[in-house]
C-alpha cells in the first residue's frame, strides 16, 4: 500500500476492531493505520455508522460475536478512533446514494451497511477503502480495495 501525505483513507469497522482486539491475527496491521499513517499526513475517515458499529460489537459479549468490553471502555477507545479521524456526515445526498447503489448492486440485508459505507464514501469524494472483507465490497466497483492484510505491521 503507497499512499502519500493529503491522501485520504475510509477505514472499515473491522480495521477498528481489529486495533482494539490484540488476539485478533490483523491486529499490528489495524495499529499502523491509525496510529501510523495519520502521523505520515494520511487523513483517516469514518462515519457515524462506522463508530455505531464499532461500539455494538465492542460491547456485545463474546458468546455472540462480540468484544466483551465494558461501555466505558469502548467509549474511550472509540474517543481515541474519533480524535484522530475525520467524521464523514450521512447527509441527505448519502442517502440518495445509498437509494441507487442499493437498488443497483441488489442489496439485501446486512449488505446494505456495506452499500452505505460506499454511498457515504461517494458523497465526500473518496475511493481508498481498508478492510479485511474485500469480497463484501467487490461488488460495488469504482473502490481502491486496500487489503488490512497486506498493511505493514507496528
Amino acid at each position: 500500500m503507497t499512499m502519500a501525505a493529503g491522501e485520504r483513507l475510509f477505514c472499515d469497522t473491522n480495521v477498528l476492531l481489529s486495533a482494539v482486539d490484540r488476539k485478533r491475527s490483523l491486529n499490528p496491521q489495524a495499529l499502523h493505520v491509525l496510529n501510523v499513517l495519520p502521523n505520515k499526513g494520511i487523513e483517516l475517515c469514518v462515519s457515524g455508522q462506522i463508530v455505531r458499529e464499532f461500539l455494538a460489537v465492542c460491547t456485545r459479549p463474546i458468546d455472540m460475536n462480540g468484544l466483551g468490553l465494558s461501555t466505558r471502555l469502548a467509549v474511550r477507545n472509540a474517543e481515541a478512533i474519533v480524535e484522530r479521524s475525520t467524521i464523514l456526515e450521512e447527509n441527505r445526498g448519502v442517502a440518495e446514494r445509498l437509494l441507487r447503489i442499493a437498488q443497483a448492486a441488489k442489496c439485501l440485508g446486512k449488505q446494505l451497511h456495506d452499500a452505505n459505507v460506499v454511498a457515504t464514501m461517494q458523497e465526500h469524494g473518496l475511493t481508498r477503502l481498508v478492510t479485511d472483507n474485500l469480497s463484501d465490497f467487490r461488488r460495488f466497483g469504482e473502490l481502491e480495495l486496500v487489503d488490512l492484510a497486506r498493511v505493514p505491521g507496528s
